[in-house]
């Protein structure tokens, strides 16, 4: 189901080596050093968000463009703000994200006189995770909550071994840690000495590394050297996620703008049809809910 994390940490970090607004063009050209190198609106499909998203989004990339391959898409991965912003600007036309819009985006898209659209593009469940040689494999939501605010510190009050608990978070910006806040922590401020990691792959690849650690990722991040941990006796799984038994789960969405170019629609179309779908599986995700 879920791809090895080492091969999706690789493929992030990859990202984060280029510029930061370095683009690809998956038809084979890189672009890179500042906005001057982004293709011109309306002549290409640029997307760039969630590094959730992420591996979906650049396997749907690939797919659209053996079937059409006079077109051009850009995918990159710059976290849920960032493409939201990127959208709002003008910088990028599609912006993938891990979570709806904040109150202080819909306001920055009304002062800039843009109508941003969200479209719900797949369902994703936050998989908690340890190191596989953690005995621990069993948690409610109160102790999770209780370890991310810092009430529970030592594994052994857990059934675990006598060892303080590493917790792991996403950073700030993120749209995966704004759902594990709202989901788990209910709004509530969570213990500032946790460590901070920049994408899912590199919580996997930490936790990994950490036999007292404990961290929350995408169900397309399994695998390795973590164990999942169940969470009120359900374990994360895409059936779990799809028919709603899981209690961390959450849509994932792509905004485009009102007036988006055709270039964008025509992807953007391929993502929420049956193609698009039916590549989520593979991915580790399951399919967008239809209200």
């Amino acid at each position: 189901m879920a791809k090895n994390w080492a091969i999706r940490l690789g493929a992030v970090l990859g990202l984060a080596l280029l510029s930061f607004w370095a683009l690809w063009d998956l038809k084979g050209q890189a672009t890179a050093g500042g906005r001057a190198a982004v293709p011109a609106r309306g002549q290409t499909a640029r997307i760039s968000g969630s590094t959730t998203l992420l591996p979906f989004t650049q396997k749907a990339a690939e797919e659209y463009l053996k079937k059409y391959p006079h077109e051009s898409v850009t995918v990159s991965g710059t976290g849920s703000g960032e493409g939201v912003k990127s959208l709002i600007d003008g910088v990028v036309d599609l912006a993938a994200s891990s979570r709806d819009l904040s109150p202080e985006e819909v306001d920055r898209a009304k002062a800039n006189r843009v109508t941003l659209v969200r479209h719900a593009v797949a369902q994703d469940g936050l998989a908690v995770i340890v190191q596989a040689k953690n005995p621990v494999r069993a948690l409610t939501m109160g102790q999770l909550k209780g370890i991310y605010l810092g009430e529970i510190l030592n594994w052994r009050d857990l059934g675990g071994e006598d060892r303080v608990i590493v917790p792991i978070n996403r950073d700030s910006s993120s749209g995966t840690f704004e759902m594990w806040v709202e989901l788990v922590l209910h709004g509530l401020k969570h213990r500032p000495d946790a460590q901070v990691q920049s994408s899912s792959g590199a919580v996997a690849y930490a936790v990994a590394g950490n036999r007292h650690a404990i961290g929350y990722v995408g169900l397309g991040f399994l695998g390795g050297e973590v164990g999942l941990v169940a969470v009120d006796g359900v374990e994360a799984s895409l059936a779990t996620v799809e028919d709603g038994s899981y209690p961390i789960s959450r849509p994932l969405y792509v905004f485009s703008r009102v007036d988006a170019s055709p270039a964008a629609q025509k992807f953007l179309d391929f993502l929420q049809g049956p193609e698009g779908q039916a590549l989520l599986g593979a991915e580790g995700y399951a399919p967008a809910r239809r209200n």
